[in-house]
């Protein structure tokens, strides 16, 4: 519990006075790999929830999953549950003979505020639910490799073999806990530290694969996440940027020359990742949109959200 606890990332001031701070574990790395800032343990495991989309995918491609680039960015997202992102998931399905009554994904609403707000009245489902583009493309690569799709979400499916193998191989250590995600998908631990190294192999990569799948999220960022989501309007506003947001605190980000970040907040919350993100980016050079987030005290500003 100690090493959980980490250390701080973020303060929140107020009238000048830290009121609140957020801990956690941070890792940047140079563009050759080495480590540039190490804060917190990073090498205690850590359940990395949807960061590791794009490492899913480029198992799920690896294995024969052929789609467009924005379908593959759907793939890799933690969608807004509009329209669009419904009508890729349908498609990724179709292109394998298959609707979404094949999904085996837990069922919620719209995860975009907006979005939930058209959905209405309608009662949750599997597609509305911010992984069904994920759950798409593992239905598709077990149809293109003939596996049972019934049961794709069980750890020792070989579609999930293949993935954990993904990922310990680009993280380059061995998976310490397996679980399951919020959406039902295996979920598998390791540390921050082979989080980091994970994106920034895949972003420095000359593997078709990695190229693939990390060049389709940069094209279509809003596949990713959705209007006005934090990993979105970063990507379109910074060249050449991956950023993909995990539950539970955690964030990953990375630039085309190499440089990485990833982080856990200890708590959970997701509160202090954009001013830590855009303070990450401006020390790196690049004009990113300011993520100040105001601490108001009678309708006016007397602080904010300081990353430390």
């Amino acid at each position: 519990m100690e090493a959980m606890q980490g250390e701080v990332l973020a303060r929140v001031t107020r009238n000048g006075m830290v009121e609140s701070v957020h801990t956690g574990h941070l890792i940047e790395l140079d563009t050759d790999g080495s480590v540039l800032r190490s804060i917190g343990s990073v090498h205690i495991p850590v359940y990395p929830r949807s960061s590791v989309k794009s490492l899913q995918a480029a198992a799920m491609v690896r294995l024969g999953l052929k789609l467009n680039a924005k379908q593959l960015a759907l793939v890799c997202a933690s969608h807004s549950g509009s329209t669009e992102h419904f009508e890729m998931v349908r498609s990724i399905l179709a292109s394998v003979g298959k609707d979404e009554s094949a999904l085996r994904n837990a069922k919620d609403l719209p995860l975009g505020e907006k979005e939930k707000r058209a959905w209405g009245d309608q009662e949750p489902s599997q597609i509305a639910q911010n992984c069904s583009g994920k759950h798409a493309g593992m239905i598709a690569t077990c149809v293109i490799n003939g596996w049972p799709t019934d049961n794709y979400t069980d750890a020792s499916h070989p579609l999930q073999v293949a993935i954990k193998d993904e990922i310990e191989k680009l993280a380059r250590e061995k998976v310490q806990f397996t679980t399951s995600d919020g959406c039902g998908a295996p979920l598998f631990a390791f540390s921050i530290a082979g989080l980091a190294q994970a994106i920034h192999t895949m972003t420095i990569s000359e593997d078709p694969v990695d190229l693939e799948v990390m060049n389709a999220q940069r094209q279509f960022p809003e596949m990713v996440g959705g209007i006005g989501r934090l990993n979105t309007r970063q990507m379109q506003a910074v060249d050449g940027l991956f950023m993909k947001d995990g539950a539970e605190g955690v964030m990953v980000a990375s630039v085309k020359d190499g440089r990485t970040l990833a982080m856990k907040v200890a708590d959970g919350s997701m509160r202090p990742i954009g001013p830590v993100v855009h303070a990450t980016l401006k020390k790196w050079g690049f004009n990113s949109p300011d993520e100040t987030i105001n601490v108001l005290g009678g309708g006016k500003v007397v602080g904010s959200i300081e990353p430390a």
